[in-house]
């Protein structure tokens, strides 16, 4: 272990001490939520320190280097990420066997973007319920919620979905054909 010899710590600790703030920054402008920052540092911190810090000293632009590449690996793992989840939800149960047609596309990326605008609490019951295929009492012990609670968020989300998703691209009789008099 090196250990800087004028206050008896690991090197790794006053060189932090000395560069942390600024990467964190840095951190912060590359991440795409305010949340992950600390973790794009602490990551990209540890993976340099590894290949480099036996060394002692580390330059700051290894990190920062590192933090950009960490930050874009991130944002195409969460890119790729959705790709996956917008197919499964369209080829969910919720699609009603829809057709490969320009207008049920259209339904469905409706539908889509109806989903995505419910309140978080909405959403995560119907995710559970529909794709999930979970009980209301499964999704109550999952949630830590009651019953009854559970079960009225998904009431409420599908007279959202309802009322938000347009009524001509609500499900339309499969036979529309005029009858002849």
């Amino acid at each position: 272990m090196n250990i800087d010899n004028m206050n008896n710590e690991p090197i790794w600790k006053s060189w932090f001490a000395r560069h942390g703030a600024k990467l964190l920054l840095f951190a912060r402008q590359q991440s795409r939520r305010p949340d992950e920052a600390e973790d794009l540092l602490q990551e990209a911190f540890v993976r340099i320190w590894r290949l480099y810090g036996h060394t002692g000293e580390v330059a700051p632009g290894l990190v920062y280097r590192a933090i950009r590449r960490i930050a874009i690996d991130w944002a195409r793992s969460i890119d790729r990420r959705k790709v996956r989840e917008d197919k499964v939800a369209l080829d969910s149960p919720l699609s009603f066997s829809f057709d490969r047609t320009l207008e049920q596309d259209e339904r469905k990326q409706a539908l889509l973007r109806a989903v995505e605008r419910l309140p978080a609490e909405q959403r995560e019951v119907l995710t559970l319920k529909i794709w999930a295929e979970l009980t209301f009492d499964e999704i109550a012990r999952t949630l830590d919620e009651s019953l009854n609670t559970v079960a009225s968020r998904y009431r409420y989300a599908l007279q959202k979905l309802k009322d938000w998703v347009p009524e001509e691209m609500q499900g339309k009789p499969e036979d529309s054909s005029p009858t002849a008099s």
